[in-house]
């Protein structure tokens, strides 16, 4: 489960290739006017939407660190 502190890698966002490969640290999660699960981090000024862009976590968040 993705949470607020991860770091990611961005596989795939749609529509955004230069997104590819991008690293950056979840700053938020929230659900858009649509009802999708829109995250924000360091990686740009793009969201990453959870229920059509593909990542990888690098770094889990430590707990206390959040």
């Amino acid at each position: 489960m993705l949470e607020i502190g991860d770091k990611i890698k961005i596989i795939f966002m749609d529509g955004e290739p230069q997104y590819t490969n991008r690293e950056g640290i979840v700053e938020s999660i929230n659900k858009d006017p649509w009802g999708l699960t829109a995250v924000r981090g360091t990686w740009g000024g793009c969201s990453l939407y959870l229920e059509k862009d593909l990542y990888e976590i690098i770094e889990k968040v430590k707990i206390g660190q959040n």
